[in-house]
């Protein structure tokens, strides 16, 4: 007799979830995400919560008396003063509480954005433009799960830092800093950041190319804060009520502590990501909704050169970073005039201006604000000088390279671009504070004299892209710790001053060698030897670049 034998179970698909739900591998690229960040995303947060609470504690110190805090609530209380701080319900009860909501949200909510924006972009548009989200879905992964893994991530990211701020800022154990508001203030930042997130998530949808992506959603973070501007320093604060950042600004935490403006950001958020999962299924991965425009017939001659083709790969970011600085300039130009009101009485402040010097308040604090204007120069910088490194590891610098174009003369172009382009957008930054600061003051003579300090920030830039590039060429998956520059250039800078941190700190950046114009007497020895220092750093990472073997992932 025979017995009939079962087929043996055919084995279950490979791949997280054996589903074929349009989330599956969701949990598993979540865990692949927030292992590729686990440096990226730690380094951001806690750079937003000490920044946070450095601020909050330098309040002890620089408002300790009442009259203090009166003359900062007079300051204030002026259409500039509130276009770059927040509401005037902020000024009634003008405690420590309601001075870190007043003056921070509106700085720290374009950071959390920017944070939240750059993870969604990094784990939906960049890996469909390397390829490997083809890859990865060539699998058992659902159609949303990328999209569902970035938003996860950036939830999860804000999340940890509202816990943060709430528990830090609740023990700093400062009067009017309570628990309740630590809360409040603390998920405001995570709902803004949710926003932003869910932004992204849209803006992704529509171009084929991650710095399209990242810049158009950066760009909705800029709108928001010029209606939030614009709607704080008018009678009404309508403007304000279309911004993302003025909801959260309105929950007026440690004043009123109200929760529902934060639930605006929620819904707005759950819209804005619902139509980044519907959007998604209009295309193909790795096309964008939006299609590509035909080119010439023919290409430009300066397409043939590596500088031409460097500057049509960086012409948007470097118009971006151009025109939101001339535009950040001349917001902080339109305030010069009342400088001096603004800053009677804060002992703090005015020993800073002190020791830099100058003839009066309004030329020691441009010459503290352009420390600000310098640094979101060197952001570009960095950004533009390791663009060769992004093109190298998707691939795209093998094929250049396999031409009779030198590794010299490639990373040469963007090196040119990178030290050319943010000499002209410190030159724009000069040009916007110039025009506004000369109309606030009534002193003409002002415009050339800050386009010239801006200028003269020039060779630190230069001596940034230099560390950038060295770091490039010897140590490339290092590469990220030349934002290392801008941020150190920023605390000792802008923040050193205020609170008196010791000399040496600042000569360890570039940016402290260079005179402080238009209050100090201009000096071309730091400058010429910077310039050198940048030549010399810029020749040591090409020898590095023609040494070493390219990488791809």
């Amino acid at each position: 007799m025979t017995t009939a034998t079962a087929a043996p179970e055919a084995p279950a698909p490979a791949g997280p979830v054996a589903g074929g739900t349009a989330l599956a591998g969701t949990r598993t690229l979540i865990r692949f995400a927030l292992r590729r960040d686990r440096i990226r995303l730690p380094v951001w947060i806690l750079a937003l919560l000490l920044g946070t609470l450095m601020t909050a504690n330098s309040f002890r110190t620089l408002y300790s008396e009442p009259q203090d805090r009166a003359n900062a609530v007079r300051s204030m209380d002026s259409p500039a003063g509130l276009a770059m701080s927040g509401p005037r319900h902020y000024l009634d009860d003008y405690t420590f509480g309601s001075m870190l909501g007043h003056q921070m949200i509106g700085f720290t909510a374009v950071l959390v954005g920017l944070m939240s924006v750059l993870v969604v972009t990094r784990h939906t548009r960049a890996e469909e433009e390397t390829g490997r989200a083809e890859l990865v879905r060539s699998t058992v992964v659902g159609r949303h799960a990328h999209l569902a893994a970035a938003l996860s991530v950036a939830a999860l990211a804000n999340l940890a830092l509202a816990l943060l701020l709430t528990f830090g800022l609740a023990g700093l154990g400062l009067e009017g800093i309570d628990t309740a508001g630590s809360l409040l203030y603390g998920f405001g930042h995570a709902a803004v950041g949710l926003v932003f997130a869910a932004v992204a998530a849209v803006t992704v949808q529509f171009t084929a190319h991650t710095r399209g992506a990242s810049g158009t959603a950066l760009a909705v973070i800029g709108v928001a804060y010029v209606l939030r501007a614009a709607g704080d320093s008018g009678e009404n604060g309508a403007l304000s009520w279309l911004s993302p950042i003025g909801w959260v600004q309105r929950s007026y935490p440690y004043v009123d502590n109200r929760w529902w403006p934060l639930l605006l950001c929620l819904v707005f958020a759950a819209a804005c990501a619902a139509a980044g999962f519907v959007l998604s299924t209009r295309r193909d991965v790795g096309a964008g909704l939006r299609p590509g425009k035909p080119g010439r017939p023919t290409a430009s001659d300066a397409l043939a050169t590596p500088v031409g083709f460097a500057l049509r790969l960086h012409r948007g970011m470097l118009t971006g970073f151009g025109t939101g600085l001339f535009l950040m300039g001349a917001m902080y130009g339109s305030i010069l005039g009342d400088a001096e009101d603004m800053l009677e009485g804060i002992d703090e402040i005015q020993e800073a201006l002190d020791r830099i010097g100058g003839s009066g308040v309004a030329e020691s604090f441009a010459s503290m604000v352009m420390v600000v204007l310098t640094v979101v120069a060197a952001v570009y910088v960095v950004m533009a000088a390791l663009r060769p490194r992004s093109e190298e590891t998707a691939g795209r610098a093998e094929p250049l390279l396999a031409t009779g174009l030198s590794r010299t003369r490639w990373v040469g172009g963007h090196l040119a671009v990178a030290m050319g382009g943010g000499t002209v957008v410190l030159l724009l930054a000069g040009l916007g504070f110039g025009i506004a600061g000369a109309a606030s003051t009534g002193d003409t003579g002002l415009l050339p004299d800050l386009v010239g300090a801006a200028v003269a920030y020039a060779p630190a830039l230069w001596v940034t892209v230099g560390v950038a590039v060295v770091l490039f060429g010897w140590f490339p998956r290092a590469s990220q710790a030349a934002w290392i520059v801008p941020v150190y250039a920023f605390v000792v800078g802008y923040l050193g001053p205020i609170l008196q941190f010791p000399a040496w700190t600042n000569n360890l950046s570039p940016f402290g060698h260079v005179p402080r114009l238009p209050a100090a007497e201009m000096n071309w020895t730091p400058l010429l030897l910077l310039s050198l220092v940048a030549a010399g750093l810029v020749w040591l990472g090409l020898a590095g670049f023609r040494r070493r073997d390219l990488e791809t992932k």
